[in-house]
């Protein structure tokens, strides 16, 4: 059997995190198998899973720059201690420099720099991550991408594979039973208009933004509510901006949620304006749920199969943004998914790309 060390920040339910778990679940386990290295110290929404499928968790220590000799010393240890890995996978863009690092001095063959975004957060660390996008190439020999924006942006000129962000579409196609139980369940009565969103609260995906747009969509229908799913580090910023424009009787703040699939059911329409990305799972997830959805211009166009699809300038202004959401207001949801069977993106079409890689790697067939 084939153990493979996944390199992730944690394994919460966010976009990588729910494709690795798509592929994972998909796999033949008994050829491949998926180990995953943390850097969080605790445990993670998916790690239960990952036991139950037979695959191990292992918590690293934070990738804090003045942690770094501490991390060396820990990652040296690990491979010493565990010469099954011929493979690690890492998914945190340009900070993967670090485990690939370790993984390039402790001798493991395969090192595989995987780019899940088309841009860098903007933190403390932001320099050194610029620094180690540059680096990437000294320490990974293998570069797969989401998409072509998202490659073009960590490996430049090199070649690189892509790897659809694939989900379960089936989980996701709209059912008409469902979306009452939900609502019902949320205490939405049948006439109120959802403008949903799904994403970390962080800076990439601009909820202040969301916010502006939304005002502007309450002032057009008094019966319009926000739904809100993820948490994250500007959890409060965006709850003061909710009581400074007055909207806290109309947003729907519902944290990290195991019920997403359902949760796009109660939907109206969802919108994605973020300031950089890859390719969204949950633009993915949302189009199969046969939502009417709004992305910015800042998000890649290969993300979209499904006709019912925008994009819109984040330049445009929140009322542009507010007008194209109460246009969409009466679009067909409908439980037909024809148009969307043979998309890259649904995992029953792509849950072998990994499998074949990793084969091709170590010359198995």
């Amino acid at each position: 059997m084939i153990r493979i060390l996944q390199c992730v920040n944690d394994m919460h339910r966010a976009g990588l995190e729910t494709m690795l778990m798509n592929y994972y679940r998909n796999i033949d386990r008994n050829e491949i198998q998926f180990d995953f290295l943390t850097h969080r110290p605790n445990p993670s929404d998916y790690d239960d899973e990952i036991l139950s499928l037979g695959g191990k968790v292992y918590y690293a220590p934070r990738l804090y720059p003045q942690n770094y000799p501490a991390y060396f010393k820990w990652m040296a240890k690990f491979f010493k201690e565990h010469p099954e890995y011929q493979i690690v996978h890492s998914h945190i863009d340009s900070m993967s420099y670090l485990p690939l690092k370790a993984a390039k001095k402790a001798g493991i063959p395969h090192r595989i720099a995987h780019s899940h975004n088309t841009s860098i957060d903007k933190d403390f660390k932001y320099p050194l991550k610029q620094l180690f996008r540059f680096e990437l190439p000294h320490v990974a020999n293998h570069y797969l991408a989401c998409g072509q924006d998202a490659g073009k942006f960590m490996y430049g000129k090199r070649n690189f594979m892509v790897v659809p962000n694939a989900v379960d579409a089936k989980h996701f196609y709209y059912n008409e039973e469902v979306r009452e139980a939900k609502r019902e369940e949320l205490g939405l009565k049948d006439d109120q208009f959802v403008v949903g969103h799904v994403g970390r609260l962080s800076y990439q995906k601009n909820h202040k933004f969301i916010l502006e747009i939304f005002r502007e969509v309450a002032q057009m229908d008094a019966s319009a509510v926000l739904m809100l799913v993820g948490t994250g580090e500007k959890e409060e910023e965006i709850k003061e901006q909710i009581k400074e424009l007055e909207l806290e009787d109309r947003v729907m703040m519902l944290g990290n949620r195991g019920d997403v699939a359902e949760l796009y059911q109660a939907m109206d329409v969802f919108i994605l304006p973020s300031l950089f990305e890859g390719i969204p799972v949950v633009g993915v997830e949302a189009q199969f749920a046969g939502l009417p959805v709004l992305f910015s211009d800042k998000v890649p166009t290969e993300v979209k199969f499904s006709s019912k699809c925008q994009s819109l300038a984040l330049g445009a202004g929140p009322e542009v943004w507010a007008k194209a959401i109460f246009e969409s207001k009466d679009t067909e949801r409908t439980s037909s998914y024809q148009d969307l069977a043979d998309s890259p993106y649904d995992i029953n079409n792509s849950h072998n790309i990994l499998e074949n890689y990793y084969k091709k790697l170590l010359n198995i067939k």
